[in-house]
């Protein structure tokens, strides 16, 4: 528990202190020494004051901070009257078309979120449309990644030949075949 008031004798020593114009940092040392006390350069600060004995009399820091000049790095020309009126208008925005997809050509379980076990693929399906449930692939993941292999190819190269992802699902579907 901190202590809520300073003895006499703490005070007197205080007083003492800043009479001989130290720091508070120093003050506090020597009080702490002196009676085995454990007192902050903030709580001397604020014992000093409410002592009334901390005023502008105390020596400032040598360095007083100097708040930076701001100056224009970009000077303005002169503007013409009705200048304003040549602004180039700006262009409305255009809307998209999302990218579509790639798909692996692997028929998905259609797996909820909570019906996901440890090993399964976590390649999200759906979710396009307000309100549309959001399902999982659901086959047995790639060790090592979160996704079966086809799914994998599609998240990590997104420029990979399609003979290339044809050969990896045709292995794959042998793979769930199989399991």
């Amino acid at each position: 528990m901190e202590q809520t008031s300073w003895p006499p004798e703490h005070s007197d020593a205080l007083r003492k202190y800043l009479a001989a114009r130290l720091p508070f940092s120093e003050i506090v040392k020597a009080i702490n020494l002196k009676f085995k006390t454990a007192y902050t350069r903030n709580a001397a600060i604020g014992r000093a004051r409410r002592m009334g004995v901390a005023g502008s009399d105390r020596p400032q820091p040598l360095l007083q901070a100097v708040p930076p000049r701001l100056e224009r790095i970009v000077k303005t020309a002169p503007v013409e009257p009705g200048a304003a009126a040549l602004r180039r208008p700006t262009p409305p925005l255009k809307t998209q078309e999302p990218p579509k997809l790639r798909c692996a050509e692997v028929e998905p379980r259609h797996l909820s979120l909570i019906e996901l076990e440890r090993g399964d693929c976590h390649y999200p399906y759906g979710g396009d449309e307000e309100g549309e449930a959001i399902t999982f692939c659901g086959h047995p993941r790639q060790p090592g990644s979160s996704y079966f292999a086809p799914h994998f190819q599609l998240s990590r190269n997104p420029v990979a030949s399609p003979e290339r992802e044809a050969i990896d699902n045709a292995i794959w579907l042998r793979i769930v075949e199989t399991a």
